[in-house]
């Protein structure tokens, strides 16, 4: 797993390449967390690149999201494949995260 951050008038944006899976998710989850700021509004998880997630990095994904409810800040994903994006609607993620095609999408739906 490889990790990216990008920041830009209060939006963060983590690109995420790679597994994520029970070896790396807690280091996922701390790399994103970490790169949060307070001041951040919105934060795009783009999973573009990402080629596998389980439900340990599901876990992660969740707990990253209610982190940001407690700062009001905006948190979206976008670009998941069409297996990725699979795991995510199997699971109900869908219904409890924002999910969009693409990082413009993303930051339009949101604001950044």
């Amino acid at each position: 797993m490889d990790l990216t951050t990008e920041r830009q008038d209060g939006v963060l944006s983590a690109r995420v390449s790679g597994r994520i899976d029970g070896t790396n998710a807690f280091e996922f989850e701390e790399a994103v967390r970490t790169a949060i700021e307070e001041s951040d509004q919105v934060v795009i998880l783009d999973f573009e690149d990402l080629s596998y997630i389980s439900s340990a990095g599901l876990r992660a994904v969740l707990l990253i999201a209610k982190g940001l409810g407690s700062q009001n800040a905006k948190f979206a994903i976008c670009s998941l494949s069409d297996q990725i994006l699979e795991v995510f609607k199997i699971s109900g993620f869908d219904t409890i995260i924002q999910i969009y095609g693409s990082k413009g999408e993303a930051l339009a739906a949101t604001g950044g």
